[in-house]
């Protein structure tokens, strides 16, 4: 058993490299690489570091680190070496070659989980898009037999194509069925969106970093049963639900998809259907880990994936979770134009849901009673330390 449990170790045996530019966080940095390396069926065997003011042109790190990641791959059986970072098509080429192992960056890193994790149909076209648009850019990987194909036209055939041209050719194919579909998809949620609209319910969308504890306050909510797990991206498709408020009748509450800095643009364009949930919603809830060291640059990475998809401008409810592991008591604050913009709860214990539900029947009291326009709704969005 034990030679067993010891050849699944190095199965998925993982070297995780990070290196200090001189950004803020670092340390947390290392740490979110190694849950999310763990996220993706990976295991850990050891970190390397360093500073470095700029990144290596061929080689990301530099060939003395390069070296130093070779020693520590060879000495615990690694299988692949994972990068804190973006690589370019050529920098993980030579890697790959000098390292002798597969080596993923941050974006290949996070396609890989999202693969694991979708589950309907739609977020697996999702996932599959980002995919072979990430995989375009990195079709001259491994390809040596670079010669052309013999065409068909004329007495010998023309030049043809390269390998590469027909696998982009294909690439792009697919590419435009999988938008198509979710194009399809995108045109049916119009259609629900717009009956909510008229029958004037308040649509409330989830946000926040990943691993926030979105779904467990989902679920307290709703008692919806969605999926949750202590770990990064475990929900990936929207949920949404009918939440019955005594004080203001119905609202839409809908969970989506947990945002990471330096979350990659393609998956952001991918998952923009998605996140129309979002996009179209009346308010925000911005769930916060409380716990969270890092939280003050977890809600800035929020905000600033808000800020591409196009939906800054939409109100926020700030909800700091997770205060039974800070001992912050369960309470709401207000802004300077009486709005509430916080609310200190636990949505693992109960603690403080009462204040949630009670700001969202604000919320959708004004909403009914057209008192409050999107302009006069917005607020103060500043962050606050506990």
């Amino acid at each position: 058993m034990s030679e067993r449990l010891e050849r699944l170790e190095r199965a998925n045996a993982a070297v995780l490299v990070g290196l200090d530019f001189g950004a803020d966080g670092y340390a947390e940095s290392l740490e979110e690489l190694r849950l999310l390396a763990e996220s993706a069926g990976l295991r850990p065997r050891t970190s390397i570091g360093g500073k470095r003011q700029r990144p290596d042109t061929a080689l990301f790190a530099g060939s003395g680190k390069v070296e130093e990641i070779g020693a520590a791959v060879r000495e615990h059986d690694a299988v692949v070496v994972v990068f804190n970072h973006e690589l370019s098509p050529a920098q993980q080429r030579n890697l790959e070659k000098e390292l002798d192992c597969p080596v993923l960056d941050r974006t290949g890193l996070i396609l890989g989980i999202f693969a694991r994790r979708a589950r309907s149909h739609e977020g697996k076209l999702q996932v599959e898009l980002a995919q072979l648009e990430y995989a375009s850019t990195r079709l001259v990987r491994g390809w040596t037999h670079l010669e052309r194909q013999r065409g068909g036209r004329g007495f010998l055939g023309g030049m043809g194509e390269t390998q590469i041209e027909v696998d982009r050719r294909l690439i792009g194919n697919r590419v435009k069925v999988l938008k198509d579909k979710l194009v399809q998809f995108k045109r049916r949620r119009d259609v629900q969106r717009r009956a909510r609209v008229r029958g004037e319910v308040l649509s409330v969308s989830l946000v926040g970093y990943t691993n926030a504890g979105k779904s467990t306050l989902f679920n307290a909510l709703t008692h919806a049963g969605s999926y949750t797990a202590d770990q990064l991206f475990a929900t990936l498709d929207t949920t949404t639900r009918r939440l019955y408020l005594e004080a203001a009748g119905n609202v839409v509450l809908s969970d989506t998809v947990g945002f990471i800095r330096d979350l990659p643009h393609g998956l952001v364009a991918s998952f923009r259907a998605t996140l129309e949930e979002t996009i179209q919603a009346d308010l925000l809830l911005h769930v916060v880990d409380a716990s969270s060291g890092v939280r003050e640059p977890q809600i800035a990475a929020v905000n600033e994936v808000l800020a591409e998809i196009g939906a800054d401008a939409i109100p926020q409810i700030l909800v700091w979770n997770k205060i039974d592991l800070t001992g912050v008591p369960p309470g709401s604050d207000r802004d300077e134009y009486g709005k509430i913009c916080r609310v200190c709860l636990s949505a693992k214990t109960g603690a403080g849901l009462g204040f949630l539900r009670d700001a969202l029947s604000e919320v959708a009291a004004s909403k009914k009673s057209a008192a409050i326009s999107p302009e006069t709704m917005q607020h103060d969005r500043g962050t606050y330390v506990t």
